[in-house]
């Protein structure tokens, strides 16, 4: 095996016997990035100067002593909207394309406490708009199984990097499946916590109540590693929750006896690819070969989930961005003729057609005639949504289903069809809607021998049983040490 190969835990070992040494294994990493990102634009910025510095900072800790994480000295990735300190966050725009934080986002500040080495900073769709990292202004990610079809998003350069070893583990955003989906995409694992468990503070917000941080990671058990370092309160974040998180690698334990499974039937409809359905339900055989019980359930109100979702979320993102006006950072139109034309072409020039047209539609459902007729009904049917995963979950521990209802497709394919690649949400969204945990494993390859993912979803703050499902699934089968012949 060769180093990109290797799981945190497996490179830790190695760290720990002094077989490799942490500038050794960053070192390799830059090299890959240099040699295979220029065919597959994952990064947006490479830290190389930062991450040789840390590196070597982080090495003389584990040699005094004074560092131990199963994180310390592994190479990751960051999505680029989420804060670095010194280190540009232009979350692939031209609004902020020069943007420096003056700090660190709480969960990297979290990651560098366990040692991590950060390599630089992932591409993504524009402010997080997006399913396939095509809106983003800056560059274009390609999925490393097939270089003509996109890796999903918005956090697809995440999923992209890790899947083609040019990060070890990476952080994505998800609002409303944008770290389950390009995990789905790029074979890789994607965990999406509970609403409030990471703090989303230095996350630069699309939609408030949805948006949560997660790792994506080779294996299961990497993410819970990840989760565990990043979980927890934040006093900088008011929805960030008190509750103290168990130790979620205490949940890698291979057996699902008596695991009480649901699988909808509006998951496995007519509108999903035939390949997906046949590898959902041979996972609902997997699982009930290990002694789970699997039963069909109905959740009528799926229709809803995608309205719901957008009208609520551009609403939100209308609000979020409208600070964004030229004044105080990011891009600003030139030779303005006065304050209104400089606020209004500073926008029109720094926003790309997705994030206008989000903004137009949030701010349209938002205006004094709209807002009864759209934002306060979405509202209501947000609450019958939770209402229904809440009363489904009352009798399973678990819910399953495919993660979106097509695999990978070709780049340029869907993105002058909105609605099309809206409703690719639709199976993704109900978890932000609701607050819930979610996570995507590889379950199978479809006719072009491209990933498919699993979704398992579980009940709010529960990670420890849908990690504990996924594991298992994960040891009883082989799809996740598939891996892209990228560099052949």
């Amino acid at each position: 095996m060769k180093l990109h190969e290797y799981t945190i835990s497996q490179l830790h070992d190695l760290i720990s016997k002094r077989e490799i040494s942490v500038p050794e294994l960053t070192r390799y990493m830059l090299d890959r990035i240099e040699s295979l990102d220029s065919k597959l634009e994952c990064y947006i910025t490479v830290t190389e100067k930062q991450a040789m510095e840390q590196a070597q900072k982080v090495q003389k800790m584990i040699d005094e002593g004074a560092l131990n994480s199963p994180l310390a000295g592994i190479p990751m990735g960051i999505k680029d909207n989420i804060c670095t300190r010194g280190i540009p966050t232009t979350c692939a725009s031209k609004m902020l394309y020069n943007f420096v934080p003056p700090y660190d986002a709480h969960v990297v500040k979290k990651l560098y406490d366990n040692g991590a080495v950060l390599l630089g900073k992932l591409n993504m769709d524009e402010f997080a708009m997006g399913s396939s990292t095509e809106t983003s202004y800056l560059k274009k990610t390609k999925n490393p199984w097939d270089t003509q079809r996109v890796p999903g998003g918005s956090s697809g350069g995440s999923a992209a990097a890790v899947a083609a070893g040019e990060a070890i583990y990476a952080l994505g955003s998800d609002t409303g499946g944008s770290i389950r989906q390009p995990a789905s995409f790029c074979g890789c694992v994607g965990l999406k916590p509970t609403y409030g468990l990471v703090s989303r503070f230095g996350l630069v917000a699309y939609a408030s109540s949805f948006d949560q941080i997660g790792p994506l990671a080779k294996t299961v058990a990497d993410c819970a590693l990840v989760l565990n370092a990043i979980a927890g309160h934040d006093p900088m974040d008011l929805t960030s929750s008190r509750r103290q998180h168990p130790d979620y690698t205490e949940s890698l334990i291979n057996d699902v006896k008596g695991m009480k499974i649901g699988l909808p039937r509006e998951f496995i409809d007519d509108s999903v690819q035939k390949d997906i359905r046949d590898a959902v339900l041979n996972a609902v055989k997997v699982f009930s070969d290990l002694g789970a019980e699997c039963e069909e359930i109905s959740i009528p109100i799926m229709e809803y989930v995608v309205p719901t979702y957008y009208i609520i979320a551009l609403a939100e993102a209308s609000s979020n961005l409208a600070r964004y006006d030229g004044v105080k950072f990011g891009y600003r139109a030139a030779n303005p003729k006065d304050m209104l034309d400089f606020c209004m072409r500073s926008r029109s020039e720094g926003f790309g057609t997705e994030v206008k047209r989000r903004i137009l539609l949030g701010t349209y459902v938002l205006s004094s005639g709209y807002y009864d007729a759209y934002y306060k009904k979405a509202l209501k049917a947000r609450t019958l949504i939770t209402r229904e995963f809440n009363k489904a979950f009352e009798k399973y521990d678990i819910i399953i289903g495919p993660v979106s209802p097509t695999t990978a497709y070709k780049i340029g394919e869907k993105i002058n069809d909105p609605v099309q690649m809206y409703m690719e949400d639709i199976f993704t969204v109900p978890v932000n809607i609701a607050g819930l945990p979610a996570i995507s494993i590889p379950c199978g390859f479809d006719s072009r021998s491209l990933p498919i993912g699993l979704q398992i979803i579980g009940k709010r703050f529960d990670e420890s049983t849908i990690i504990r499902a996924a594991y298992t699934f994960e040891q009883n089968t082989d799809f996740h040490k598939a891996r892209p012949s990228i560099d052949e």
